[in-house]
């Protein structure tokens, strides 16, 4: 059986973070495990939505997993302080695979924010040069670089290549914000691979940046490619927003059941020098 661990908050909607991760891993049939930074939750009279857990508790479930199953790739998700990114990045130079997906969570689906200022740094220096994937959104990609914003496919080929100079093996920058077809750029330092498929007309996106990641992590614990690991984690999380939903309030989720049961979806994989 394969194993695969998310890093990450917990989401009391439960459309993205460790259990959308962990429903992308049994969807996949890959065993997966959490390590929940922080629960993500607003309370109705303080208004305060994120509530970490300590070093101490983040360590334990770290320590428990290796010890005692093992991991054959991981993602990281919402960290939100230096403190955990420094501790979450020293663990994973012990952590016995080099199959890392870093989704550098920034900014929440309703516009929380999801990781502090003063993290982008360790996050930057720390945690990315250690990733084999990292899978910034548009937003995400311009706050890391410093830059206002991306608009174009140009723009996310550009970004790609910045961002890869602070040291991943692979980029990803996920074209969501753009018009016309869902167009995404996974760069390796030498080419670009640019993945499109269709645009799908709905405001239920809740957690699609997690899923998309965890079924990058979920090929990649199997063994798969970069290249083929993203191809398929594009098709999955492609069906899963065409069948998404709403409940009574906000953004929905995207449909995890969805690929291989009511949709196979397709993808154009080009690549360019």
């Amino acid at each position: 059986m394969y194993r695969a661990l998310s890093i990450a908050g917990a989401a009391a909607r439960s459309g993205a973070g460790i259990q959308a991760d962990l429903k992308t891993f049994q969807e996949l049939d890959v065993y997966g495990m959490s390590a929940i930074t922080a629960i993500v939750a607003t309370h109705p009279e303080t208004k305060k939505g994120i509530f970490p857990h300590s070093l101490e508790v983040i360590e334990a479930q770290l320590y428990t997993i290796l010890r005692d199953i093992g991991v054959d790739a991981l993602k990281t998700g919402m960290l939100f302080t230096e403190e955990v990114i420094t501790h979450v990045a020293n663990w994973l130079k012990k952590a016995e695979t080099d199959n890392i997906v870093v989704d550098p969570v920034m900014i929440g689906k309703m516009g929380s924010a999801l990781l502090k200022d003063d993290a982008i740094d360790a996050m930057k220096k720390k945690l990315i040069p250690l990733a084999k994937v990292i899978t910034p959104n548009m937003p995400e990609a311009a706050r890391l670089l410093n830059i206002d914003k991306l608009t174009t496919v140009s723009d996310l080929k550009a970004a790609a290549k910045a961002l890869h100079e602070l040291g991943s093996d692979y980029v990803l920058v996920k074209g969501g914000r753009l018009e016309g077809p869902a167009t995404d750029i996974l760069y390796d330092g030498k080419q670009y691979y640019i993945l499109e498929s269709p645009r799908i007309n709905t405001i239920h996106t809740n957690g699609a940046g997690c899923t998309y990641s965890a079924a990058i992590t979920a090929e990649l614990a199997k063994g798969k490619t970069v290249l083929d690991a993203v191809e398929k984690a594009k098709k999955f999380i492609t069906a899963a927003i065409r069948h998404s939903f709403g409940f009574k309030r906000g953004v929905g989720p995207t449909y995890h059941a969805a690929y291989g049961k009511y949709d196979e979806a397709s993808v154009l994989v080009t690549i360019e020098k």
